[in-house]
């Protein structure tokens, strides 16, 4: 138990918080006021990983940029597969291009999720959310707790948005890949280039599946950290075309 004594106190913090945001809302709200403190804290938290999003954007951006010069490099360096690799990450590095950064803001949520999933399955924090509820379905309600009454409707409603919503970002970066011919920044062509294309328009779809083990209270914050995504998408991940090299040497 010891070594659970730091996320403890993290989840007791959180739930504190959470509290006295529902309070503040209930006002407002009512019987949805924790429902609603769960979306405040959600764009809490991609608000304060935001500047993670917009240096994954502009690194996304300088692979795409790069995409001519590592096909140039595929073709010199096709009989090595060893030295095309060090070579392709050795131009990712010089051009500040950090293909792992794009993993940060997704990995950094995990622990967000995590707190939340605490407080809405144990008494842990003892701030009494688990007695909370959306239209009548407690928010620590899962899948397999049941569908009856308004959970059915509930939780039909909020996996039929997360799909949607994969499905809107899938077709997005099929069409951005397609654009300027790299997926997620790595060229289409090459040894496992077409098993990725086809394996990361698919990801989207995953929130979906983790959804179904998830608490009421996790599978909003799902919705809603997905649907801010979206956004991300249409404001920060402007359809570019592919740039030319007279374009690349002036960089």
């Amino acid at each position: 138990m010891l070594a659970f004594a730091p996320l403890h106190g993290v989840v007791g913090a959180a739930g504190t918080a959470l509290s006295r945001l529902t309070d503040l809302l209930e006002p407002l709200a009512g019987g949805s006021a924790t429902a609603a403190a769960i979306v405040l804290f959600t764009i809490a938290v991609r608000l304060l990983i935001s500047p993670l999003t917009v240096a994954q954007v502009r690194g996304e951006r300088r692979r795409a940029a790069l995409a001519p010069q590592v096909r140039d490099l595929q073709r010199r360096y096709a009989a090595d597969p060893a030295k095309l690799q060090s070579e392709v990450f050795a131009l990712y590095r010089s051009a500040g291009a950090n293909p792992i950064a794009g993993c940060l803001p997704l990995l950094l949520q995990a622990p967000f999720l995590l707190v939340l999933y605490r407080l809405f399955t144990t008494s842990e924090g003892g701030t009494g959310l688990l007695q909370e509820r959306l239209a009548g379905v407690p928010l620590g309600h899962h899948l397999g707790d049941g569908l009856t009454g308004a959970a059915g409707p509930l939780f039909a409603l909020l996996l039929a948005a997360l799909l949607l919503l994969a499905w809107w970002s899938s077709r997005r970066a099929r069409r951005a890949s397609a654009a300027v011919g790299t997926v997620a920044g790595t060229p289409t062509e090459g040894p496992g280039a077409a098993t990725l294309g086809r394996l990361l328009p698919l990801l989207p779809f995953t929130t979906v599946l983790v959804a179904l083990v998830l608490p009421l209270a996790a599978v909003i914050y799902l919705v809603t950290t997905t649907a801010w995504s979206a956004l991300e998408q249409v404001v920060l991940r402007r359809p570019q075309t592919a740039p030319t090299n007279a374009d690349i040497d002036r960089r």
